[in-house]
């Protein structure tokens, strides 16, 4: 998605790659988050499967480790906003953690079945999907908090066509 509206001129952020830099060994939240899962650590970096397999099954591991990654993650975001004119999109997984302020919602909408499709075509396997998922809103709970919705349940022309009509709202 993020590459579709950058085609189109939006300014975007990444919250995902962020949160992958904050775990960086020279990263703010990599001592907290290797001390408290050091299982997840192989040579000297963390390994994000295998952190994931630890918190996406117990939400209070989760919970802790947004704990330690978030004020890091949403902190960037905000000195980054700073620096940008005009509209962005900053794409946040998961809508309900967004830092707080006005911001207006734009989810990409698709049925659960593609979703959990889409994550194991990258890798995860069906367990795995469904343990993410579970710690996430439901597709109602997406729509819910929705301002601007984005179907993709087709192809990647539709998507275009899709993201290209919702422009003039941004």
């Amino acid at each position: 998605m993020r590459v579709l509206l950058e085609g189109f001129g939006v300014n975007t952020i990444d919250s995902d790659a962020i949160g992958h830099d904050v775990l960086e060994p020279d990263g703010p939240a990599f001592s907290e988050v290797a001390g408290t899962w050091p299982d997840a650590l192989r040579d000297g970096r963390i390994d994000r499967s295998v952190l994931a397999g630890i918190v996406f099954s117990d939400p209070v591991q989760l919970a802790t480790l947004e704990s330690l990654t978030h004020p890091h993650i949403f902190g960037r975001i905000t000195s980054m906003l700073q620096g940008i004119g005009g509209p962005v999109v900053v794409e946040i997984p998961l809508l309900h953690k967004a830092p707080p302020g006005e911001w207006r919602r734009l989810v990409v909408d698709c049925d659960d079945q593609a979703r959990l499709q889409r994550l194991v075509d990258h890798g995860m396997t069906g367990d795995q999907a469904h343990a993410r998922m579970k710690n996430q809103p439901s597709r109602a709970e997406w729509l819910a908090l929705a301002d601007l919705v984005v179907p993709n349940h087709g192809d990647l022309p539709e998507l275009e066509g899709a993201v290209s009509a919702i422009l003039t709202h941004l």
